[in-house]
């Protein structure tokens, strides 16, 4: 556009008056205020979701057991001779979580993590120790948890089988339990297979 342009641009556009938008402009400010405080909750709630759904453990229908009942479980594909070994306590427990005095919330919390940090670390055979008690407040707490570490155990995948400890180690108020081999330690053996010949694995 040409000087002269501008000049009767300019003379046209003399006489017009700009409207006021104050309103505008704090009604659009307060949208936005308003979307970026939903956008900031939407984001943390996506950031949590992801941990809060890692954890699906059974919440509710879980019924109590007897301080003296035997906790006996193993998947199929277990070996017979494999699941008398973890009953026996021959393999040693290479970590334990004891829950006595927790809520059954934070119980299920604690065995979630425990089993999935035990698996991370390549553990094959941990102890967790949810009691039998002494008082009969005790005993009925230790009865709830000992019901839900009998689901829990059965709903976690890396969980192969599991069973009541001998006396020594706490009885039927504890639990050896027996997990899958990791993919690293998988691995690890793949790479030793390559090398030249391992010892007998029974999974």
């Amino acid at each position: 556009m040409n000087s002269d342009g501008d000049e009767d641009f300019s003379q046209a556009m003399s006489d017009v008056v700009r409207r006021k938008s104050e309103p505008r402009v704090v009604i659009r400010r307060k949208q936005h205020a308003d979307r970026d405080a939903s956008q900031e909750h939407r984001r943390r709630a996506a950031a949590m979701a992801p941990e809060r759904e890692r954890n699906n453990l059974t919440q509710t229908g879980i019924l109590p057991l007897d301080a003296w009942y035997v906790l006996a479980f193993k998947r199929p594909g277990v070996q017979n001779g494999v699941f008398r070994k973890l009953k026996q306590g021959r393999y040693e427990a290479q970590s334990r979580l004891d829950l006595h005095r927790m809520t059954v919330e934070i119980a299920r919390k604690e065995i979630f993590e425990f089993i999935d940090e035990s698996y991370q670390y390549g553990l094959r055979s941990v102890l967790i120790i949810h009691g039998k008690g002494e008082s009969k407040a005790e005993q009925a707490r230790s009865s709830i948890l000992k019901g839900c570490v009998d689901q829990w155990l059965r709903d976690l995948e890396h969980v192969l089988a599991f069973h009541s400890a001998q006396p020594r180690d706490g009885g039927t108020g504890a639990a050896y339990v027996l997990l899958r081999k990791s993919e690293e330690k998988k691995r690890e053996n793949r790479e030793k297979i390559s090398k030249g010949r391992v010892p007998y694995d029974p999974e």
